[in-house]
């Protein structure tokens, strides 16, 4: 086979990849928040919704997730009689959205909690409202928590992301496939070889990022405790 060819072709459906990624990311990353502020807020009934969707897609397969939204969004628009609206690449939006939101949450539910007590029951006694606590106060002290546990999740994303093209979506991964039936199968383990080193290097972009910021917010975090800063000075 000859690479020249088949990694320019590979290359041209890299930016659906890796606009599905980003958007999923995106999308995810609020869907995280929402449901992480309804379950540490234990508001009756709601919390319990956004502890079945967090179990929603903690439990099932990505791949069934990817096909319950390619499956069900038709049936939920057509309700409201909109045709021909959903595609390959909106439900693989869909599904991964809401599976990197729920997987997420479990990632800052933690963080949320591992700040400290005093640090809530000083920002209450301020009369802090729980958007500004949260801002000023404990998201300073558990983004560093959480920054491990997100590029994990970053990382979890862009391998899951190969299962779109189950679903239809002309992403890295269908395209390969096929190349290779183009050419009778005969060159799989080199595409597929082309494909972990992309991959690869994708993770290795996101983990480097992701890096770049957990240096940065520990050696905040050092430089304050070698300065003896109490943990409220955010306030």
């Amino acid at each position: 086979m000859d690479l020249s060819i088949m990694i320019p072709e590979l290359l041209l459906a890299l930016p659906l990849t890796l606009a599905i990624t980003f958007t999923a990311m995106v999308a995810g990353f609020v869907l995280a928040l929402i449901a992480t502020t309804l379950r540490v807020r234990r508001i009756p009934v709601i919390s319990h919704m956004a502890d079945l969707y967090v179990s929603y897609a903690r439990s099932v397969p990505v791949v069934l997730q990817l096909f319950v939204a390619f499956y069900g969004l038709p049936v939920l628009v057509g309700v409201f009689g909109i045709d021909d609206f959903v595609s390959p690449t909106i439900a693989a939006i869909l599904g991964l959205s809401l599976y990197h939101g729920g997987y997420l949450s479990e990632v800052m539910r933690p963080a949320y909690l591992a700040v400290e007590r005093g640090q809530h029951d000083a920002a209450d006694s301020l009369g802090y409202t729980f958007r500004r606590k949260l801002l000023r106060v404990v998201a300073p002290q558990a983004v560093h928590i959480a920054l491990p546990g997100y590029g994990n999740a970053i990382i979890y994303l862009i391998h899951n992301v190969a299962l779109v093209m189950y679903i239809g979506a002309a992403d890295v991964m269908a395209t390969a496939h096929l190349v290779m039936q183009r050419d009778y199968n005969q060159y799989q383990f080199e595409t597929y070889l082309v494909l972990a080193v992309l991959y690869s290097v994708l993770c290795l972009v996101a983990w480097a990022i992701v890096r770049f910021f957990e240096r940065r917010a520990g050696r905040y975090a050092s430089n304050d405790r070698a300065a003896g800063a109490p943990l409220m000075a955010s306030i």
